[in-house]
């Protein structure tokens, strides 16, 4: 894959520099509207499942665990994996994300996944 692939919390402003914005949440972000967020593609099947996501809770001890179960959970959605691929194109893309852990979270998870496919 060469697309390059930026992370951004979906509450920083938007940027020319962003190129293709994707929404990598499986929930659409509290008190944001579309047309603040620009959001050019939502990728909701792709975003870990409620179960997971609830399961995580952001912490630390188990972000191993969680990249381990998500990467199980891509694996099984190969349409949706690869409708995000199509979505992404040739050029430069960032996933945003509502969490306000910047560091462990299912966008920096999901650009992990796509890099090691690569």
């Amino acid at each position: 894959m060469k697309t390059k692939i930026r992370i951004k919390r979906v509450y920083d402003e938007p940027a020319a520099s962003d190129g293709r914005r994707i929404l990598v949440d499986r929930l659409w972000p509290r008190g944001l509207t579309k047309e603040k967020a620009k959001i050019d593609y939502w990728a909701k099947d792709i975003a870990p499942s409620n179960e997971l996501r609830k399961w995580y809770g952001h912490d630390p001890a188990r972000w191993d665990e969680f990249k381990k179960r998500y990467f199980v959970e891509l694996d099984r959605n190969a349409t949706g994996v690869a409708a995000l691929i199509d979505a992404m194109g040739k050029n430069c893309v960032t996933f945003v994300y509502s969490s306000t852990e910047r560091a462990i979270n299912n966008a920096e998870a999901l650009k992990l996944y796509l890099e090691r496919r690569t």
